[in-house]
């Protein structure tokens, strides 16, 4: 996919589906922003790209906070001139049913879920309006296609996710301005392996092998996978396709 003169806004791109996003984005010849709310891993990630030849730039950013990420977007507007692809990558896991979930933990989930999508469109699209277009790629779930077990919070978040991707690409169709969404299953990313480390000590492979194995295809997905799907929903080659919802679920919508 060639991106050669665009610019790609990558939010949560300091480590896993983010970082591996950003890859591919400055390998097709994007000038990628590289956000995250750890600078550090944020400038990692633009480290690797850069020992790639790509181009890209490290900016810190809390997508909680509306001025913050209007600064930041402000930032790149004018650093690069335009604001070409805008991929909402940064989100947070969460586990629990509807009475094991405290109000405090549904608006964490909200404010960094929901609310941080949302700052992130509020502050990216006027200036894709003004240029003429552009596209935006949300990160969803199948969470928000499906009921999973004891994901109460997260699932109500990537479902508003999925509608608001929905509701962007019907207002600003007329602006030029594309906007879909991807629904991973599980993909295998140093978080899985974190939560198994902090909720499966002892157990990790026997607990890794069966929620792969809850993925018809028998394993769970790579983060270069999603950023293959994403690099194709924002190239001109999908230059058609718009308000879609992508199951990347190894089946498990369709199979189970």
């Amino acid at each position: 996919m060639d991106f050669t003169g665009k610019t790609a806004v990558v939010t949560g791109a300091g480590s896993g589906i983010g970082r591996a996003i950003a890859s591919r984005f400055a390998q097709g010849g994007a000038a990628v922003q590289v956000l995250d709310v750890d600078l550090t891993a944020a400038q990692a990630t633009v480290q690797l790209i850069n020992e790639q030849g790509g181009n890209a730039t490290a900016w810190v950013c809390d997508v909680t906070d509306l001025d913050a990420v209007e600064q930041v977007m402000r930032g790149i507007v004018e650093q690069a001139g335009r604001l070409d692809i805008l991929i909402n990558n940064a989100g947070i896991a969460s586990i629990g049913s509807l009475t094991s979930t405290s109000p405090e933990e549904l608006d964490r989930v909200y404010r960094v879920n929901v609310r941080g999508v949302y700052h992130c469109l509020r502050s990216a699209v006027p200036a894709m309006v003004e240029q003429g277009g552009g596209v935006i790629l949300n990160l969803a779930s199948i969470a928000s296609l499906v009921g999973i077990k004891d994901r109460f919070a997260y699932s109500m978040s990537k479902g508003a996710v999925l509608t608001m991707t929905y509701s962007v690409a019907i207002d600003y169709i007329d602006h030029g301005i594309r906007c879909n969404c991807i629904c991973p299953a599980r993909i295998h990313t140093p978080f899985v392996d974190g939560y198994l480390a902090k909720h499966h000590a002892g157990h990790e492979q026997e607990v890794f092998e069966k929620l792969s194995k809850y993925q018809p295809i028998g394993r769970m997905g790579k983060p270069e996978e999603v950023a293959a799907l994403a690099a194709f929903l924002c190239s001109d080659e999908a230059a058609f396709i718009t308000g879609a919802a992508y199951p990347l679920d190894g089946g498990v919508t369709t199979l189970i």
